[in-house]
């Protein structure tokens, strides 16, 4: 297997629109915290802001796939965490900056009361698989 395989529509499951149902891989299993707006100096970027947090947030996540020799091709699932639902179109655009309409991982979001800081809008984590 040279990379995940997506299914975004298993029998008898409606088509997914932003995310793959189904993604698979064999290989060593990488798992990234959840990612907070923050630069490299541990400054809040964005606050008040979505879309600048959220693409702070996927800045993050590209860092540390890095890091253990990943990228977004590697990702089979992306968990976002946002205190407002109204937040994911600014999540949404951010990830097309990284992450092709025809490589989109399994994902789930989920809106909380907070995060462990009130300026944080969203949290993302994110786990990938590597070639063996």
């Amino acid at each position: 297997m040279t990379g995940p395989i997506r299914i975004t529509a298993p029998d008898g499951v409606a088509p997914a629109a932003a995310y793959a149902h189904v993604v698979m891989g064999t290989g060593r299993f990488v798992a990234v915290s959840g990612q907070l707006p923050l630069d490299e100096d541990g400054k809040v970027v964005g606050e008040g802001d979505p879309a600048a947090q959220a693409r702070q947030v996927f800045e993050n996540l590209r860092r540390c796939l890095a890091a253990a020799g990943a990228g977004f091709d590697d990702v089979v699932k992306l968990t976002y965490f946002v205190t407002d639902m109204a937040h994911m179109p600014a999540i949404r655009t951010a990830r097309a900056a990284h992450i092709p309409s025809d490589r989109l991982p399994a994902a789930s979001a989920v809106q909380v009361a907070a995060l462990v800081r009130p300026e944080f809008l969203m949290e993302i984590e994110a786990f990938a698989i590597l070639p063996a």
